[in-house]
This record gives C-alpha cells, structure tokens and sequence, in this order.
C-alpha cells in the first residue's frame, strides 16, 4: 500500500523548493572549493576524494541507519519500543545493534532515567541534528520528485 501524498499549500511548497535550489547552489560552491583545493594540492587526486567522501558517507550506508536517524529527526525522542513500532520490519535484536552502534558513531544519545521502573530514551546529538537539516533538502527534493509531496491547487 502506498501512502498518500502530502498536500501543503503552495505558497509552502514554494518557500521548500526555493530552499531546496538554495541548497544545490550552496552544494556547487562547496564542491568547487574542494575541487580547488584538490588541483592545488598535487598529493591529491579523485581516488583520495572519492575515498574521503565515502569515509565521510560510510555510516549512512548501512541497513537501517537512515530509518532509525529519520525517526528520531522527525519523531523526537524515543524509547526502544516506540522505536520498533515507527520502523516496520526491524528486529529487536538488529534495533538494538544499529542504535548501540549510532551512540558509538555520535549520531544517538542513550538516556537513562532512573526509576522504578528505569527508562532509556534515544534521541539525537547535536552531530545527529546537523546531519538531519542537511539531509532535509535532499529528502524534500525526492519527496516533490517523486509526488509524495504537492502543492495545493
């Protein structure tokens, strides 16, 4: 089942794409900065910028990172369970791993209030936060391209 799109008004989806190009603007510059720097530095080349960026990117590429980091940015902090029930599909066992490894990588802190009976929560860093507003664009970019996101008429 397929859900259906979201339908904001169009004075809001205009104010997101314009954010949204502001961003690919910023993300140009930004490349060219480093292509710069690259050509500057002759100890450099793209296998080392390559590499760089996937050293960069490498803990967003595992199975169900995005999923857990996507909850906590849009849902705030939560508790394990709660966690199970917004993410379809995901184990105890492989919920528990991903987050323990988020908290190693600094994207997810782990609160405990004492009790009885004691409480865990997980929510995001400050570094978890950062990546959520700058992954946004990129999500509400995908999300108009791919209609699950419309203007009113």
């Amino acid at each position: 089942m397929t859900t259906p799109p979201l339908k904001i008004s169009r004075e809001d989806y205009n104010a997101i794409r314009t954010s949204i190009e502001a961003t690919i603007t910023h993300g140009g510059e930004i490349r060219s900065i480093l292509e710069a720097q690259n050509e500057r530095n002759p100890d450099n080349d793209l296998h080392c910028e390559v590499r760089r960026a996937e050293e960069a990117l490498h803990v967003f590429g595992s199975r169900w990172t995005i999923e857990i980091l996507s909850a906590l940015y849009i849902a705030g902090p939560r508790r394990f369970n709660q966690m199970k029930t917004l993410l379809e599909g995901i184990s105890s066992r492989t919920l528990s791993d991903k987050l323990r490894y988020l908290v190693e990588e600094g994207l997810v802190s782990r609160q405990v209030a004492d009790g009885p009976p004691i409480r865990v929560s997980y929510l995001l860093t400050e570094h978890g936060r950062t990546c959520g507003r700058l992954l946004s664009p990129l999500v509400a970019h995908l999300k108009f391209h791919f209609n699950s996101v419309l203007a009113e008429d």
